[in-house]
């Protein structure tokens, strides 16, 4: 185990993908045989650990360079139980440290041309470039605050490459009249309410297209999830034009997990050519939840976090990633996943504070089952001043059955079930427990729909699709321009 990194290496160290000088391998190796040791480095010649309390977060399985997943616990990684999350323990030390603000600065993704390579001939080059003389007085023999500016003077452009520019700062969308439906509601004060339909694992589209139809007219906007559980279906694309073509509007979900930085940038470009506006960014989850056999799961060419700054970009700015100018630019309004009872509500409140800054204008939590202990979330977010930045919508979905309960509460990160209501739907018995369920859910709505700084609620009815009109006629959610549809 390294010394500083309370974890253990993943994978053996990166080689690099060029040829190198004599002096930067000899540098290179020296490089390694230090910090390999001390912090388990894999020599990704992208080096954050000024940022990470000196935790190498390439520890992370899931490959999150920004941040925790949603299913972040003290515990240990859901991927790899024989570690802990190192991003729970980087947030830990960075708070002992005083230095959870460098937690906040929205970092690239690799550069893989430098993968394998050493990241101190960077700094040399920078501390020759600065002054040697400049950086020592300004490390050795000047009070913390000018000594934390000679450290970024020196660190800053390194992590910060032009291509990049991340920052810690909040960056408003640059246009005023809204680019969707679903954000012309949540702009008008509207509580709204948002609906999964899961695609089809085959190319028959009749189902997917009844249960669009059935559900429109109760909801804004219809989502549809993106391989969920590392599990191949219809893609999220493809419903979301099926979608369109039915006049409902989507929601299209992007898993960073199936993503590189260009097919990113290419699929984004192609869905708002199609007049899909709403988008939804997502880690995804680990491959370690699919089926066999296991797809790779040692290397993410981007995060969540990093694709909300991409898009934030390209629609704002008019640049791809590579600097390329984009003529007529792409509509998007950014959403992200948030995980309430993920990790600590501190914690997870930095990370969407991080997600509020590259971009995310809305939130689509994971399932809720607890609004007391959500409120402890939500006044994190208010403490961090960006409750007036971004629109919560809260998800639930409604128990079918007490196996389906308990597997969510046991198996789903990030998921918990209070014991009083797993007690109901074991006593409810089999006849009663999806009437049980439906109660359970109506009430949570109602609850929920109390708390101050929540602008709606995001259905996932994981394959009961049909309770959606039901729920929501029952919980007085129907949106102010509800037509009753004709019966079929």
């Amino acid at each position: 185990m390294p010394i500083f990194t309370p974890g253990r290496r993943w994978q053996p160290p990166y080689l690099p993908f060029k040829k190198e000088p004599i002096n930067r391998r000899m540098l290179a190796t020296l490089e390694k045989a230090i910090k390999g040791p001390l912090f388990g480095c894999r020599m990704c010649g992208n080096c954050l650990l000024q940022e990470t309390a000196f935790i190498c977060p390439m520890e992370c399985p899931k490959g999150e360079r920004n941040g925790p997943c949603g299913g972040s616990t003290p515990d240990g990684c859901y991927v790899d139980e024989t570690r802990p999350c190192i991003w729970y323990e980087i947030y830990e030390r960075s708070y002992k440290m005083g230095r959870e603000d460098k937690l906040l600065e929205v970092l690239p993704p690799l550069d893989w041309d430098k993968t394998g390579t050493e990241t101190w001939g960077d700094v040399f080059g920078r501390i020759k470039e600065v002054g040697a003389g400049k950086v020592a007085k300004g490390l050795f023999f000047q009070p913390p605050e000018k000594r934390y500016k000679t450290w970024d003077l020196v660190f800053e452009p390194i992590r910060q490459p032009d291509w990049w520019e991340g920052d810690a700062e909040y960056h408003p969308p640059a246009y005023d009249e809204p680019i969707s439906e679903l954000e012309r509601r949540l702009k008008a004060g509207e509580f709204v309410v948002t609906s999964e339909v899961a695609p089809p694992v085959s190319t028959a589209t009749g189902k997917l297209c009844r249960n669009v139809e059935m559900i429109d007219p109760y909801v804004a906007a219809v989502n549809f999830t993106d391989c969920p559980s590392a599990t191949p279906r219809m893609s999220s694309l493809a419903c979301s034009k099926l979608a369109l073509e039915h006049n409902a509007e989507p929601v299209l979900q992007i898993a960073a997990r199936d993503r590189t930085r260009t097919g990113l940038q290419a699929e984004v470009i192609g869905a708002s050519a199609l007049g899909i506006h709403n988008v939804l960014c997502l880690s995804g989850d680990s491959a370690r939840m699919g089926p066999t056999p296991m797809g790779r799961s040692d290397i993410l060419d981007i995060d969540s976090v990093q694709m909300l700054w991409i898009l934030r970009r390209m629609r704002d700015e008019g640049k791809y990633l590579d600097g390329r100018s984009i003529k007529f630019r792409p509509k998007f309004f950014l959403g992200a996943a948030a995980s309430p009872f993920a990790s600590e509500p501190k914690y997870q409140a930095i990370r969407e504070h991080k997600k509020v800054n590259a971009g995310a204008q809305f939130f689509q939590t994971n399932l809720v089952y607890d609004p007391d202990g959500m409120e402890v979330w939500l006044n994190e977010l208010a403490k961090r001043d960006i409750l007036d930045k971004v629109s919560l919508l809260i998800g639930i979905t409604p128990l079918r059955s007490l196996k389906m309960a308990q597997y969510m509460h046991n198996d789903v990160p990030g998921v918990s079930i209070p014991k009083k209501l797993l007690d109901r739907m074991e006593a409810a018995g089999k006849d009663g427990e999806s009437e049980v369920g439906f109660e359970i859910a109506q009430e949570l709505i109602e609850e929920i729909r109390k708390k101050e700084g929540v602008n709606g609620i995001h259905l996932m009815a994981v394959g009961w699709e049909s309770i959606v009109p039901r729920l929501i006629t029952e919980a007085d959610l129907l949106p102010s321009d509800f037509v009753m549809p004709e019966p079929a």
